[in-house]
């Protein structure tokens, strides 16, 4: 991901969640050197993550796939494009929060190995109040597959 994405980068985000990141939040995360991808199929963006990285750890920040590319085994292989990256780096432990109510992302980080770890309670901004966030820690030594 390059400052010239961040374009067709906003035009997933605020498709595709309620509360979306800003432009700001990608261009910070390119400025403070965190790890961002962007996918792209038949010159299309399709999705991108963002992985923030130090001391052994890694958070994944954000990984996300277009509307009209969900459920095609996109989120998949970004994350296991991830995987591979924390396991080149000799990452020992992956991190991430996830919506209470977004089940699809949940399916598949459990089905990828991720556990369930904590919660953070009114983390999320929602239409009324907050949602609480389930906390997921990956290691890289346990089957992926």
């Amino acid at each position: 991901m390059a400052g010239a994405d961040l374009d067709a980068v906003m035009a997933i985000e605020n498709v595709i969640y309620t509360h979306p990141w800003t432009r700001g939040n990608f261009a910070d995360s390119l400025s403070a050197g965190s790890a961002c991808w962007v996918m792209e199929l038949q010159g299309v963006m399709v999705g991108y993550a963002v992985l923030s990285c130090a001391a052994g750890e890694a958070h994944l920040l954000n990984l996300s796939v277009a509307a009209a590319w969900q459920r095609r085994g996109l989120g998949r292989a970004l994350l296991m494009y991830v995987f591979d990256l924390i396991k080149k780096n000799n990452i020992i432990v992956l991190f991430l929060e996830v919506r209470v109510s977004n089940t699809a992302a949940r399916t598949l980080y459990a089905n990828a190995g991720f556990r369930e770890i904590g919660v953070r309670r009114g983390y999320y901004p929602a239409y009324v109040g907050r949602e609480d966030a389930i906390v997921l820690e990956y290691l890289p030594g346990r089957a992926c597959e």
